[in-house]
């Protein structure tokens, strides 16, 4: 049996088009109850297959011009929770996941300037006990981002 059926595919797409969009709406654009929509999207938290629905922010309109996608190599692996725990507490990694090759983990890092991103490098990250280097990557913009098609 699919995690998704047809009505589950249609009331995502119609949430990724606008995430304020009501369930009435929904409804009406779908011709299913009301009821219907509520419960499926009830559902669809409760599995973890909508994790949330948040604003998506651009950056760089409020100030953050830069961005970096880093990699980090550890001393050990095995330090891998409480370093991630201490990079959860600097705000301007927005991602951090693991990887394999030459990394353990590898983040991506927003920025108001550069003097902002070296202090955010070697102030910050270079400062946490275990990590042996970081190897970073300059953004020069998003060619697109989107959710996985359905």
């Amino acid at each position: 049996m699919d995690i998704l059926d047809e009505f589950d595919v249609k009331i995502i797409k119609e949430l990724e088009k606008d995430g304020r969009i009501a369930y009435s709406t929904i409804a009406t654009n779908l011709k299913i109850s009301n009821t219907m929509v509520h419960q499926r999207i009830n559902r669809l938290f409760e599995q973890g297959i909508i994790t949330g629905i948040k604003p998506i922010l651009n950056e760089k309109q409020i100030g953050y011009d830069w961005a970096s996608f880093t990699g980090i190599t550890l001393n050990k692996d095995s330090d891998s929770e409480r370093i991630i725990e201490a990079l959860k507490e600097i705000p301007e990694i927005t991602e951090c996941y693991f990887v394999t090759g030459s990394f353990t983990l590898y983040l991506k890092i927003t920025a108001k300037n550069h003097e902002h991103m070296r202090k955010i490098l070697y102030e910050k990250i270079d400062n946490i006990p275990g990590i042996a280097k970081t190897d970073s990557m300059i953004e020069l913009g998003c060619a697109f981002k989107r959710n996985i098609s359905l």
